[in-house]
């Protein structure tokens, strides 16, 4: 679909608005960066604990999920 970008596992396939895939990549930016930083922006962890269903321990791995997300989307989207 034009203006959509398509995301799914190869068989089951949505798209969303163009507009909407370059606003998650810009949240995603962000959450990212917000995750790594150090000093008073930083994203606490019992706020990770609570983005992660209650488990603490993801922080790293969350942080570089975050990211890949990010980046995938920026490429996708041209953004």
């Amino acid at each position: 679909m034009p203006g959509s970008t398509t995301l799914g596992p190869g068989h089951g396939v949505d798209a969303i608005e163009h507009s909407d895939a370059q606003r998650l990549a810009s949240v995603m930016k962000e959450l990212h960066r917000l995750l790594e930083a150090a000093g008073p922006d930083r994203i606490t962890d019992p706020q990770v604990a609570a983005l992660c269903g209650g488990e603490a321990h993801r922080r790293e791995e969350f942080t570089d999920w975050a990211g890949r997300v990010a980046h995938r989307l920026e490429k996708a989207t041209g953004h």
